[in-house]
C-alpha cells in the first residue's frame, strides 16, 4: 500500500501537464490562424534579441523599480522551480530530497531557493500595493476593469501562496530532521524556513509529518494549476516572451510594409513604357483583401504578440494620443485581439475544426474607426514594449482595410489623397501656384 501515493502523484502529474499540452495545441492552432510571414532572415540577431530582452530583461529596467522587481520574480520562477525536478522525482519514486546527495552544492541551492523566495515574497507585495493601493495610473484605465485587474492580483496571490507553501514544507522538514524522524535524513542549509521551525517545537512528529506532507502536496498541486493557468492569463507570456522577442520586427520601426500588389499598378503608372494589357496575368488569382478586418487576415506573427501581452500598460502610458485624452489605448488593441482570437477559437471547437462566421469581427466589433484613426504612428507603443509587441502593425492593418476597401478614411485624409492625386502636393494649390507664396514676401 506504500506505494499507492505514488500512483497517485504519477496521475495528478499525468492530468497537469496533459491538460496543459492540450491547451498549447490550441494555443499554437490559433496563432497559426493568421497569414505566413517569413522570419527566416538574420537568424543571429534574431537569438541576440531573444537572449537580450526575454532572458536578460533589459527593457524591463528601463523603469528601474518594477524592473528590479519584474526581475526578483523571474529569477525566482526560473530558480527555485528547479526544485520542482526533485519533487517530482520524490513523488514518482517515492524517495524524499534524492538530490541530498549532492552534499555542500544540495545545501547552497536549498538556501538560495529559500532567500529567492523572501525576496520574490517582498517583491510580490510591493506589485500588489502599486496596483491597488497606489493605483499607478496605467493600471486604472477603462480596459483593466474586471478580469483584467482580477487577473492581475489573483498571480499575485497565487505567487505568494507558492513561496509560503514552499518555505513551510522546509520548516516543518528541517523541523524532523532535527528529530531524527525516519526518512528524514538531514540534508540541506535553511536560513529562512529553520526560524518558521520554530512554531512547530512542541509538536509530535506525526502533526510535524502531516504538516510537510500538506505542504508538499499542496505545492506542486498548486504549481500544475499555475501551469494550466497561464493559458487563460496575461502571465502567458512567461512562456512566450521567448518566441515573441525572437520572431520579433528587425527593420527600422518607421518602416512599413507594402503591398505587392499596389507596388506594380505604381510601377506600371511610372512607366510611360509599359503595356498594362501585357502585364496582365489571366491566371493569377483573385488579389487578397487589402489590410485587416478580422484576426484572421493578421499575420500569425501579429496574433502571438496578442497572446504575448502583458498588459503592463507601458504601450499605452508612452502613447501620446491617449496621454492627451483620445480614446486610443495600444495595450486595448492588443487585448481586443487577443479576445477576438479567442472567440474564433471557441467558434473553431463548437464547429469541429471548422470556423463558421458569426457576423463579427475585430473592427467595428472590437476595435473603433476613432481609435485607429487617433494613432499618430509615432511607435512611441513599440518602443515602450518589454517583450517587442507591435501594436502600431494592427493597426496601420486596418487602416489600410478602411481605406482600401471602405474608403473610409476621414474626410481630412480623404481630401490630402485628393491633392496629392490631383496637384502632386498635400495643398488645394495647382503645381503652377506653388510658389505664389514668395511673391508676397
Amino acid at each position: 500500500m506504500d506505494y499507492i501515493p505514488n500512483i497517485v502523484f504519477a496521475i495528478v502529474l499525468f492530468l497537469g501537464i496533459g491538460y496543459f499540452a492540450r491547451n498549447v495545441k490550441k494555443l499554437s492552432r490559433n496563432i497559426k490562424l493568421g497569414k505566413d510571414v517569413d522570419t527566416s532572415d538574420n537568424k543571429s540577431q534574431r537569438w541576440n534579441n531573444m537572449v537580450r530582452i526575454a532572458l536578460g530583461q533589459t527593457k524591463m529596467v528601463v523603469r528601474p523599480i518594477p524592473g528590479i522587481l519584474h526581475i526578483i520574480v523571474y529569477l525566482g520562477f526560473i530558480i527555485i522551480n528547479i526544485e520542482v525536478l526533485e519533487i517530482i522525482i520524490d513523488g514518482l519514486l517515492g524517495t524524499h530530497r534524492v538530490f541530498s546527495f549532492m552534499g555542500g552544492f544540495y545545501s547552497f541551492l536549498i538556501a538560495s531557493f529559500e532567500v529567492l523566495a523572501v525576496m520574490v515574497i517582498v517583491a510580490v507585495v510591493l506589485f500588489w500595493i502599486r496596483r491597488n493601493l497606489i493605483k499607478l495610473k496605467r493600471f486604472l484605465n477603462p480596459e483593466m476593469k474586471g478580469w483584467p485587474k482580477k487577473d492581475g492580483n489573483l498571480i499575485l496571490y497565487i505567487e505568494l501562496v507558492l513561496m509560503l507553501l514552499f518555505l513551510t514544507m522546509n520548516a516543518a522538514d528541517f523541523q524532523l530532521q532535527q528529530m531524527d524522524a525516519a526518512n528524514y535524513t538531514k540534508a540541506g542549509a535553511f536560513p529562512v524556513s529553520q526560524y518558521i521551525a520554530t512554531f512547530f517545537q512542541g509538536l509530535p512528529i506525526s502533526t510535524l509529518i502531516l504538516i510537510e506532507r500538506t505542504a508538499w502536496w499542496a505545492h506542486i498541486l498548486g504549481i500544475l494549476m499555475f501551469l494550466n493557468y497561464l493559458y487563460y492569463s496575461k502571465h502567458l507570456h512567461i512562456l512566450l516572451a521567448f518566441p515573441n522577442t525572437y520572431y520579433g520586427k528587425l527593420r527600422p520601426k518607421g518602416q512599413l510594409d507594402n503591398l505587392e500588389a499596389v507596388t506594380k499598378e505604381v510601377q506600371l503608372m511610372m512607366d510611360p513604357s509599359a503595356d498594362p494589357f501585357a502585364a496582365a496575368d489571366e491566371n493569377a488569382p483573385e488579389p487578397e483583401k487589402f489590410g485587416a478586418s478580422d484576426v484572421m487576415d493578421l499575420k500569425w506573427v501579429q496574433l502571438m504578440n496578442a497572446y504575448t501581452c502583458t498588459e503592463c500598460g507601458r504601450c499605452t502610458s508612452e502613447c501620446p494620443a491617449n496621454i492627451t485624452g483620445k480614446q486610443l489605448s495600444p495595450r486595448k488593441i492588443m487585448m481586443d485581439t487577443r479576445d477576438r482570437l479567442e472567440e474564433v477559437g471557441k467558434n473553431i471547437d463548437a464547429n469541429k475544426g471548422v470556423f463558421v462566421p458569426d457576423g463579427k469581427q475585430l473592427l467595428g466589433d472590437y476595435i473603433s474607426h476613432e481609435e485607429l484613426w487617433a494613432c499618430t504612428s509615432c511607435n512611441a507603443c513599440v518602443e515602450a514594449c518589454p517583450v517587442s509587441i507591435d501594436p502600431l502593425s494592427i493597426i496601420m492593418d486596418m487602416r489600410q482595410y478602411l481605406v482600401m476597401e471602405q474608403s473610409a478614411a476621414p474626410s481630412d485624409l480623404n481630401n490630402m489623397m485628393g491633392n496629392i492625386e490631383n496637384n502632386g502636393a498635400p495643398w488645394p494649390f495647382n503645381q503652377m501656384d506653388r510658389l505664389n507664396w514668395s511673391k508676397e514676401a
